[in-house]
């Protein structure tokens, strides 16, 4: 039984021993859990469902959970939090993570932004607190990929080393564990790096089998900054405005299939082996107790093999789902501006 059945906490059955779940160790000493559940429900699901799932999720056996101011559910997830709390899971147990949305890149509103999402979700502390983007650019809830802010600006590394000086006063102050970056590029962290006091522990960034950014993907792991993967499974729920005729599908990939074949699994369960088993921490999202098991299973049991990771790693195809258009700054500019390909920052 499930507290969506009872009202009343309980640790599932058939879920997994949280203690099963790999951890992967963050530069502060701190442990991660190797999977977390992602709370962005896109434009598909209401703050209820998300909230909801997180309980189930904890149910089974989750301990890591993805949130965001901008995902508008994190008065409804702290909720769900305080039943997990109450049902006996210490906060200690839990690792949460919350991100500062673009419109709060103001330096004077760093430190409030986060303090509201600590409200939000609960809590008196949080383990990671990112950047969500590197422009203070933003859009409308809901918008057209064609939406463009007429107040959108590059990157200038002067503004963002002044957002990031308040993420250390949070670190200094108690509120957070560990700061992170999200979609950054590498000419962009090589700058953060050089200036930073306290380094990124993490840094989110799309991957999954049809998009693996191996090169950037080692240049972290090689500076000690572990990668989060969103969109693992290839988001087939992320919002219309992000899909494109040219997106391939992850999950009907031939070498996914045939592994799933071979374990009795769900293609998207072999997405989620493939990020962890490679050292990325997935955060995949779903709102159904069936998936969000299968994924959790997926981290702790029936590993690929190494030839099956092998034909996945030969099957990448480059395939950025989350391009990120409405954060352009220029009209005749394509999203290919916002992710620094030949190496420097545009202007």
């Amino acid at each position: 039984m499930s507290y969506a059945e009872t009202g009343k906490f309980e640790i599932a059955a058939d879920g997994v021993d949280p203690k099963l779940v790999p951890k992967r160790k963050l530069r502060t000493g701190a442990e991660m859990p190797a999977i977390g559940l992602g709370t962005f429900g896109s434009d598909r699901f209401t703050p209820a469902e998300v909230a909801s799932a997180v309980i189930g999720a904890a149910e089974v056996g989750y301990r890591h959970f993805d949130c965001a101011s901008i995902y508008g559910n994190e008065k409804e997830i702290g909720e769900s939090f305080k039943v997990i709390m109450d049902g006996g899971i210490p906060r200690e147990e839990l690792f949460i993570t919350s991100k500062l949305w673009n419109d709060k890149h103001n330096p004077e509103e760093v430190i409030p932004q986060c303090k509201q999402s600590l409200k939000d979700l609960g809590l008196d502390y949080l383990d990671l607190y990112l950047i969500h983007w590197p422009f203070p650019n933003f859009h409308p809830i809901g918008c057209s990929v064609d939406s463009r802010s007429p107040d959108a600006k590059p990157y200038i590394h002067e503004n963002y080393m002044k957002v990031w000086r308040e993420l250390e006063k949070l670190v200094e102050m108690g509120l957070v564990k560990a700061i992170g970056t999200s979609n950054m590029t590498k000419a962009k962290m090589e700058l953060l790096l050089k200036d930073a006091k306290i380094k990124p522990a993490v840094t989110e960034m799309e991957l999954h089998p049809h998009f693996q950014q191996t090169e950037l993907y080692n240049y972290y792991v090689s500076e000690g900054i572990q990668p989060i993967g969103f969109c693992p499974i290839g988001s087939p729920t992320r919002p219309d405005r992000d899909k494109t005729e040219t997106d391939t599908v992850d999950i009907e990939d031939p070498a996914i299939v045939a592994a799933a074949k071979r374990l009795n699994v769900h293609p998207a369960t072999v997405c989620v082996k493939w990020g962890s088993q490679r050292g990325q921490i997935p955060i995949p999202f779903s709102v159904r107790r069936n998936e969000y098991l299968s994924n959790l299973e997926g981290v702790v049991k029936d590993p690929l093999t190494a030839e099956e990771m092998a034909e996945i790693a030969k099957n990448d195809k480059n395939c950025r789902l989350i391009k990120g258009q409405v954060f352009l700054w220029k009209e005749n500019q394509t999203w290919e501006d916002l992710w620094d390909l030949d190496g420097t920052i545009a202007k």
